[in-house]
């Protein structure tokens, strides 16, 4: 059964439909630029510009870089504030003509990472961060997730972890994967001191360079993974949530 997936970032807009079957991609992504403002109308656009590019016209479903309650938007860290307290599922699925579910993009991405990835038949407490133009996060107990935590918001030495630790920090402030690794581990320390996994699955585009900077990360008690779905991970994801809803 193939389900349409896209995943809304701070840089890209992608997608593509998804073997639910396998949890891979049935055909190569297509991905277009995040509009700058990333206003409703402007993302919508080209969240049509990419499900038209394939002809889709099943269910379609899409990330969103904050909390989404419902379809409602909560929040938006990375994208325009004219998306809060918007109904995200309602302006999409008008756009689209078809039946629309719309969730956190991190969750979608822990989703997909717990039944097809590196969190598959974990139990406990497992957290996935996605690493990117902010830090999205999942967090699950016993398989079971916990939506909308946005972990990348925590204080970290006085700042927003995610201004402190994300993949844009790291290509703005041209750090080395060192000293980004130092950074990630401070991060990854603090998460542990307030949870306790047992797992931290580390996902979002630089999961495909994890052997630059992970056996840099140390005293971290939990296990690491990187994700195994890499940067397609939100794709599958929302894929499988529209077909569950």
């Amino acid at each position: 059964m193939n389900v349409f997936g896209v995943d809304i970032g701070g840089s890209g807009i992608k997608g593509a439909p998804v073997d639910l079957g396998r949890g891979d991609l049935a055909e190569p992504r297509h991905k277009v630029l995040t509009p700058h403002p990333a206003t409703p109308d402007g993302v919508a656009g080209c969240v049509a510009e990419v499900v038209e590019h394939f002809g889709w016209s099943g269910p379609v479903g899409i990330t969103f870089p904050g909390v989404v309650t419902g379809s409602v938007v909560r929040t938006a860290a990375n994208v325009d504030k004219g998306w809060i307290d918007l109904d995200g599922g309602k302006l999409l699925g008008d756009r689209l003509g078809l039946s629309v579910t719309v969730l956190n993009d991190a969750d979608a991405a822990g989703v997909a990472e717990m039944a097809f990835g590196a969190g598959r038949g974990r139990k406990g407490t497992v957290m996935l961060l996605t690493f990117g133009t902010g830090i999205g996060s999942a967090l699950f107990l016993d398989g079971k997730l916990v939506p909308n935590t946005e972990l990348g918001h925590l204080e970290l030495n006085g700042h927003e972890a995610e201004k402190h630790a994300s993949t844009k920090v790291k290509d703005d402030e041209e750090l080395s994967w060192e000293h980004w690794a130092h950074r990630v581990q401070k991060y990854l320390m603090h998460l542990e001191m307030l949870f306790s996994p047992e797992l931290f699955i580390v996902g979002g585009g630089v999961s495909r360079k994890a052997d630059r900077f992970m056996p840099l990360i140390k005293h971290v008690r939990a296990e690491i993974l990187p994700a195994e779905l890499q940067n397609n991970a939100g794709i599958v994801g929302a894929a499988m949530m529209a077909a569950e809803r």
